[in-house]
């Protein structure tokens, strides 16, 4: 019986996920924290390539386009969102957006570890 209660448990976390992996209600902050990630796997499935211009947002529409600028240093990429982050934990406490480690790299130095973006959405 215990093991039908975990079972049941395993579905239900797989099938709706965790409270953390959830989107944000409501509007997108456009201002922010950023940082550069690691992974295996994305949440869209694909293996993560740092080489590639990708990002993790906690909000829906995996494969849209969005231009992301350092405000010290107005440099920008144009990004790929391929991946659900960064924690409700960080997101709570400015992080709104987590880069590949190429695409952070453009923006500025990688020791710095954490900067201040604008992000916007790119429409063709």
């Amino acid at each position: 019986m215990i093991w039908l209660r975990v079972y049941l448990i395993l579905c239900f976390v797989l099938l709706f996920g965790c409270a953390d992996n959830q989107p944000v209600v409501g509007p997108y902050p456009t201002q922010g924290k950023a940082s550069w990630y690691t992974a295996r796997r994305t949440a869209s499935g694909e293996k993560l390539n740092q080489r590639l211009f990708t990002c993790a947002l906690r909000k829906f529409g995996f494969g849209k386009f969005y231009r992301v600028c350092n405000v010290a240093n107005n440099k920008c990429v144009v990004v790929r969102h391929n991946d659900f982050g960064p924690g409700k934990r960080l997101y709570h406490s400015g992080r709104i957006i987590d880069l590949s480690k190429s695409a952070f790299g453009r923006l500025a130095d990688l020791k710095k570890g954490i900067i201040e973006v604008t992000v916007h959405e790119v429409t063709y």
